[in-house]
């Protein structure tokens, strides 16, 4: 493992050392563009909210899973990003946002490198990253209490370098999803699938190949339920995640002077509130209990499920959409359950299963009342406002594509890497806890126990 390591740190400072820098410029100047500050202190201000998502990650996993693992769930919340902001300068932003190939690649701007400081080219970097992020992110929850470290390690910069920047670029880039000849091709405003989805579904291939964590399931195969050690906790990162998704969502207008941005932060909201209001209900109609832990993922499910649509729809929209969002979390952890699959957080079912229904939703509820970026033509409109079923067609092909390329890439990294040095702790090693075996290091030192269950 630090062979490799060493390996690609002296490849990665090896081909930095081909970039030299040149004086700075830019394509874009003051001259040019005097109200170019104000888009770019709002693009970065939303960008400082999305990173500051890590933290609500790392909160409601941790709280959501035993304290004996809270370290190794810290860890690995810091990791990825870490991993990300590397890997991405160095070849994830250029497969994304490079010059395209045959719609299927970007093939420049490696290492940032450019003729100068191409002051555009370096926000656009820095948004793309803390996007990049939040997909690597959001597997670690689907995965948790059982993962080796160092397989964490490997798989973020999978994610990263590979997953995320490839499909990106067929969304983001000018790749060939964002050109299907239906409707204005496959669209996603923020990146319900772009993000979410890829997140969502990668977890599901790791939580897969791991296998369930001891005494989730019975003998005869029923799940059980295998507490978290801090709703308190939990309940912040929530808290967290709904404020950071005011940067996510607005932001991604990439401009301030786009007025939709107060649409956009009022469908976010709405749609949070229904997915919580609607999974808390359905819960308590099955069990007769106010189930907290259940609202606050029907909150994030809202909020998954409104980023593809979240410019092109109404109010009421909105509402419906995180309304159906907060039913398909619930369903969604009862039916992985049911089949064996442990997800400790519920990360496969608030991102992946909605990730999947915010992409869809553009092509119902879109009202044709703005475009890509613009109230000019061609606007975006859905199936139940007349436009046909063209936009619906491309939003399920995407969502098709998103699924098979993350699962079936997924499962091959986290096969290979179980193959060659076996990606799960130790069964003892499992059940004292990863924070000493993993990091010598426990979350709450004066609460540790050597016989934690």
């Amino acid at each position: 493992m630090y062979k490799f390591i060493f390996l690609l740190l002296t490849f990665l400072l090896g081909m930095s050392a081909l970039c030299f820098a040149q004086d700075p410029g830019g394509a874009e100047t003051l001259a040019a563009n005097p109200s170019a500050p104000i888009d770019y202190v709002w693009v970065l201000m939303c960008g400082f909210l999305v990173f500051f998502m890590q933290a609500g990650f790392a909160m409601v996993e941790a709280g959501f899973c035993r304290a004996k693992n809270a370290t190794n769930l810290m860890a690995k919340n810091v990791i990825d990003f870490t991993v990300a902001s590397l890997v991405f300068m160095a070849v994830g932003f250029a497969f994304m946002m490079g010059n395209d190939y045959m719609g299927l690649i970007g093939t420049s701007g490696w290492f940032l490198h450019g003729e100068n400081y191409d002051v555009g080219r370096y926000l656009t970097f820095f948004w793309q990253l803390v996007f990049a992020g939040t997909a690597a992110t959001i597997v670690s929850g689907a995965i948790a209490e059982r993962l080796k470290f160092k397989a964490y390690f490997l798989y973020s910069l999978a994610v990263t370098a590979i997953i995320y920047p490839i499909y990106g670029h067929w969304v983001w880039g000018g790749g060939w999803l964002s050109k299907l000849p239906f409707g204005v091709g496959h669209i996603d405003f923020a990146g319900s699938g772009v993000v979410h989805t890829i997140g969502g579904i990668v977890g599901l291939a790791g939580a897969i190949v791991l296998g369930p964590r001891f005494g989730k399931f019975s003998k005869d195969g029923k799940p059980k339920a295998i507490p978290g050690h801090s709703i308190t906790l939990a309940a912040l990162g929530t808290f967290i995640l709904w404020f950071g998704w005011f940067g996510f969502n607005p932001g991604s207008t990439f401009s301030a002077h786009q007025l939709r941005i107060a649409v956009i932060a009022v469908n976010t909201n709405l749609a949070a509130a229904a997915g919580a209001a609607v999974a808390l209900l359905l819960v308590f109609l099955k069990t007769k209990k106010w189930d907290v832990g259940m609202m606050l993922n029907g909150c994030l499910a809202g909020l998954v499920a409104i980023t593809a649509p979240c410019a092109w729809v109404e109010a009421w929209a909105a509402v419906a959409i995180g309304s159906i969002a907060g039913l398909l979390v619930v369903l969604g952890v009862y039916f992985f359950e049911g089949r064996g699959i442990d997800d400790p957080v519920g990360a496969v079912s608030v991102h992946g299963v909605n990730g999947v229904w915010g992409l869809i939703s553009v092509g119902l509820f879109a009202d044709g009342t703005y475009g890509l970026g613009t109230t000019e033509a061609p606007l975006i409109k859905g199936l139940f406002y007349g436009g046909g079923s063209g936009q619906l067609i491309a939003q399920v092909i995407g969502a098709l594509v998103c699924v098979i390329w993350a699962f079936s890439l997924g499962f091959i990294i986290f096969k290979l890497m179980d193959k060659y040095f076996g990606i799960r702790v130790a069964p003892e090693e499992e059940l004292k806890g990863l924070d000493i075996i993993e990091h010598g290091t426990p979350a709450y030192p004066n609460f540790y126990t050597t016989n934690q269950s």
